[in-house]
Parts: C-alpha cells; structure tokens; sequence
C-alpha cells in the first residue's frame, strides 16, 4: 500500500497533531494570524527543498539510517556520542508532546461526555481513562511498528492507517469549520464583518502596524517549522524511511502544503466564531471551540465526527513517534 503516491503523501499530514486541530483555534482565539508560520515553514521547505529532501533519502538508504539520531551521527563520522545526544535531546523533547496528545484526547472525551474536565482528580490510577488509552496506544504501536528487529522495514500498515486517519481529520475539520461559518453564522462575509466591528476582534483580522511588527519572531517560527518537518522523529519515519519509491516526494511536494492549509482554512472563523457567540473572556478554553460550537448548537452527529477528527489527530502522532 505504502507504494502509492497519495497514501505516501497523506501520511506526512502525521505533522498534525492534536495542536493543530484544537491549538491552533486557541492560538488565533488569542494573536489572530500568529498560527500561520507554524504551516508557512513546512509548506516553503516541501515546494523549495524537496530536491534536498530527495538527497536525505538517498543517504539514509544508502547507509541504511533509519532515526534521525542516525543521520545526524553519520554525518560527523557515525560518532555513537553524538547519536547518542541527539537521542537524548529526541526523547527529552516528545516525551511532553506525547503527554499533550494523550491529555488533547482526555478533555476531548470529558467534553462530549458532559464530565468534568478535570475529571480524573481524585480517581486511583488503575481507573483512569486516560492510563488505559495510553496502553491501548501502546499496544496498537507495538502490533503496527515494532514487532520486528530489522529496523530497515517499513511498516505499510502503519503507513496506511496514518494516512486514513490524516483524511478522517481534514474531513472533520473542514466539515465542521463549514458548518460554523455557513450554518452558524451565515456566510463568512457575515463573519468577518461582525468580528471587524468589534476593536477586540478586529486585532485578530490583521499583523498589526508594519513598522512593529515582530517580524523576527514570525521568521524564526517558519524557520522552526521549517525544520521541524524533516527532524521532528516521526516525520523523519514516514518521509524518509517509510518511503518507497524517491519520487514519489514530487507528489508530496505540493499535497502536503496543500493538505496543511486545507486543514487550518478555517481556523480563524471558528476562533471568532466562539468569540463572537460567548465573548472574549471564552478565550481561555478556545482550543474547545472546534467541539463546543457544534455541541452548542446540538449537532450531536458532527460533535462525533469532530471528536473522531481529533481522536485521529492524537493518535496518528503518538503512534509514530513513538
């Protein structure tokens, strides 16, 4: 399965974690246009380098590399100190991540159960949803990515459940982002206006004054990016160990960019969405929009669709990374 193109192609869509699908409302719930670089960096590094990601993927199977500790080691004489740091560094840093996904899934679930969201205060552990979601996870990953000791081998069913699930979630978002704008607040002309006469949604419409803006901090966020979509552990697995065919990165050079602005086209209208409906002190728990505003309004079958969304937003990530 992993030899088709467009399954290749969606499986990168792994970048989109539980951030981008409920984060990303929050951020723009609270600075507006700074959730763009984020997609900006990943987007300018698939349709300006793919020739440099190409290169990576020769050397890497070339020299039968398969994590990232790996490649950045054999670049500076296969030194097992250095892989060893990188390694460190690695873990240190999706450790937390990993955590984030498995809480995105909790107050998810807490939400369209009508629980607390902090529901599991108080509960023995052994009881906690959450604990047993991640055994769950784990279990998944060892019967898709690990039963096997040749670490060259690529994983076509893991592949191909990531890439189902990156369809499930632009699917959701984008049905629930057209929902929202058409079916809640009719049209986003409508939108847009009733946020543009508002001066504390009005800031979220624009980059603020030229000659203030922070411009070295959107550039080093899209460097960040940037480089988070090659280095990042499981982006390193579907793009470049994953692969089976090198040219099949022409194919990914613009689905990918393509996919990640689909699914961040209506991050804003449902950040001012909420704003608009329950006022600006709502902020604080925008990330809860993309569920709140359907559930609101009753749309029980699109609460469930959107929960699933980013169900397989969570779990695609830990999966991989893990």
């Amino acid at each position: 399965p992993t030899r088709s193109p467009w399954i290749y192609a969606l499986s990168l869509a792994v970048y989109c974690t539980a951030w981008t699908y409920f984060g990303s409302v929050g951020r723009a719930a609270s600075d507006g246009l700074w959730f763009l670089p984020i997609y900006l960096g990943p987007t300018l590094a698939m349709v300006l380098g793919w020739s440099l990601l190409r290169r990576v993927v020769r050397l890497a199977r070339s020299q039968r590399l398969t994590t990232i500790a790996d490649f950045i080691a054999a670049r500076y004489g296969k030194s097992p100190l250095l892989a060893g740091w990188v390694t460190l560094f690695t873990v240190v840093g999706i450790v937390p991540y990993i955590a984030l996904q498995i809480k995105g899934i909790a107050v998810a679930t807490a939400v369209i159960t009508g629980q607390p969201l902090d529901g599991s205060a108080g509960v023995p552990w052994w009881r906690d949803s959450t604990l047993h979601l991640a055994l769950a996870l784990a279990v998944f990953t060892i019967v898709f990515g690990v039963r096997h000791w040749d670490g060259t081998e690529r994983h076509a069913g893991m592949v191909t459940a990531i890439a189902l699930e990156s369809v499930v979630k632009l699917v959701a978002f984008l049905a629930v982002g057209a929902w929202v704008t058409w079916g809640l607040m009719d049209g986003p002309g409508a939108l847009l206006a009733s946020a543009a006469a508002d001066p504390a949604l009005a800031r979220l419409l624009t980059l603020g004054n030229a000659s203030a803006f922070a411009w070295s901090s959107w550039f080093a966020l899209m460097l960040l990016a940037a480089l988070a979509v090659l280095l990042l552990p499981r982006q390193f697995q579907v793009m470049v160990v994953e692969v089976e065919d090198e040219r099949h990165l022409k194919r990914a050079a613009w689905v990918f960019p393509l996919y990640l602005w689909l699914i961040n086209l209506f991050v804003l209208p449902l950040a001012l969405a909420g704003l608009i409906l329950w006022g600006p002190q709502a902020a604080a728990q925008a990330e809860l929009f993309v569920l709140r505003l359907p559930q609101a309004a009753g749309a029980d079958a699109l609460v469930l669709l959107v929960f699933l969304g980013g169900l397989s937003a969570a779990t695609g990530m830990v999966i991989v990374e893990s």
